[in-house]
C-alpha cells in the first residue's frame, strides 16, 4: 500500500515541530509539505534543528499547498475557522491542533474566547480528539479537533470517575502545573528568560480556556461547575494535573482501582501509576518527555471523602502532536500506536 501523503499547515511552532518528529518515524506516512509564512523557502531543519538530515523539506507558503490525503492544521488559534473551508478542498481528512473547533457550541466559544466563531455551522463536524473516549467516532470522521494539553490531562484523570457516578460533580478542583513550551514559541514578557526562569507563577487562577473542554467532556452535555487553576513552571515540557474530587460515599481503594482498570486496562497509552515506595510513586511529567503516554495515579485522603487524582503528560506529545498522530492512525486504519512507540528517557 502506498504511504499516506500528509502535509502540515503551520509547521514552524513547537507542536508542528513535534508533529514532524513523530511523522518522520511513522512507517505508513510521507510528509509532502510543511508551511510557514515567516520561513518560506528556508529549510525545516533550520527551525527544528533536531530534524537535521531527517526532514529535508523547505517551508512552503500556505497558498502553495497541494492536495494530499490528510492535512494537519497547526495554525494559530483563530485562523483555522477562517480557512477550513478552502483547506478542506485540499484533503479529505483534517486534524486541527488549534482550539477553534474543540467546543461544540458557538455560545461556549464566545464565552471562553471572547470572540464570535466565524464558522459555527462546522462545529459539529469535528470530533473531539481524545482517542481513549472517542475512538470509534474519530475512526469514522474526516475531521478531528485535537484536545488542549491541560484539558487532556484533566479529562483522562477524571472522566472514568464521572462516568462511574462515584464523585460529587459540584466540587471538582483541577490544579495544573505546566511547562514553558505550552505558551508557544512567540516571544513575550512571560517567556523572557530573566522573568520566567526559576518562577512558579499562577497565571490563570480562574477562567482558563481549557476548563471549557473539561466541562464539556465531564458533563457530557450537562453544564457542571469546575474549579480550574493553572500555574506556570520553568520546566520546558510537561503538564501535571492534580485533581481533587469528593466521593459520594466511602469507596475502598480496590474499587477505585477497578474503575480505572475498566476504563483504561486495554489502552496503549494510559498507565496507572501508584507504587507503595520509591521516588516515583505517583506520576511525574519528566519521565514522559517525548512520549505519548499519560500516567495517572490517585490517593485517598484517609480523613475525608476527598480523592486526589494526579495525571502527567508531555504537553507537546500526548497534549498535542502525539494525540494528533494517534487520531490520524485511527482515521487512516493504521495500528493506533504506529509512530508513537518512544518510551521516554531515564534519567534526564
Amino acid at each position: 500500500m502506498d504511504n499516506l501523503q500528509v502535509s502540515v499547515a503551520g509547521g514552524s511552532g513547537y507542536a508542528g515541530g513535534e508533529l514532524l518528529r513523530l511523522l518522520t518515524d511513522h512507517p505508513g506516512v510521507e510528509v509532502q509539505q510543511v508551511t510557514s509564512q515567516q520561513h518560506v523557502g528556508h529549510p525545516v531543519a533550520q527551525v527544528h534543528p533536531n530534524l537535521r538530515r531527517r526532514v529535508r523539506l523547505n517551508f512552503s507558503a500556505l497558498v502553495d499547498l497541494r492536495p494530499c490525503d490528510l492535512l494537519f492544521l497547526c495554525l494559530p488559534h483563530g485562523e483555522s475557522m477562517g480557512r477550513v473551508r478552502e483547506l478542506s478542498n485540499l484533503a479529505p481528512k483534517l486534524v486541527d491542533l488549534s482550539a477553534d473547533f474543540r467546543l461544540h457550541r458557538a455560545d461556549d466559544y464566545r464565552r471562553w474566547y471572547g470572540v464570535e466563531h466565524t464558522a459555527p455551522d462546522l462545529l459539529d463536524r469535528f470530533v473531539y480528539g481524545i482517542p481513549e473516549w472517542h475512538r470509534e467516532r474519530i475512526a469514522a470522521s474526516p475531521w478531528v479537533s485535537s484536545a488542549g494539553c491541560n484539558a487532556t490531562a484533566a479529562i483522562l484523570a477524571l472522566r472514568p470517575l464521572y462516568r462511574a457516578g462515584v464523585v460529587d460533580p459540584g466540587h471538582t478542583v483541577v490544579d495544573i502545573k505546566a511547562g514553558t513550551s505550552e505558551g508557544g514559541n512567540r516571544v513575550s514578557d512571560s517567556t523572557h528568560h530573566p522573568l520566567r526562569a526559576h518562577s512558579l507563577r499562577s497565571y490563570k487562577p480562574t477562567g482558563h480556556r481549557h476548563a471549557a473542554e473539561v466541562i464539556q467532556e465531564l458533563g457530557e452535555g450537562n453544564p457542571i461547575p469546575l474549579h480550574f487553576t493553572a500555574t506556570a513552571t520553568d520546566q520546558v515540557r510537561g503538564v501535571l494535573a492534580t485533581c481533587h474530587v469528593f466521593l459520594r460515599e466511602p469507596l475502598p481503594e480496590k474499587e477505585i482501582w477497578k474503575i480505572f482498570r475498566n476504563a483504561y486496562g486495554n489502552e496503549p497509552f494510559i498507565r496507572i501509576v501508584r507504587e507503595r515506595e520509591g521516588l516515583y510513586r505517583l506520576p511525574d511529567p519528566k519521565l514522559l518527555w517525548g512520549t505519548n503516554y499519560c500516567d495517572i495515579g490517585f490517593e485517598r485522603d484517609p480523613g475525608s471523602n476527598r480523592l486526589v487524582v494526579i495525571s502527567a503528560i508531555d504537553n507537546l506529545v500526548k497534549g498535542a502532536a502525539g494525540q494528533a498522530v494517534q487520531a490520524m492512525n485511527l482515521m487512516a486504519g493504521f495500528d493506533e500506536t504506529a509512530g508513537l512507540g518512544f518510551s521516554g528517557l531515564h534519567p534526564v
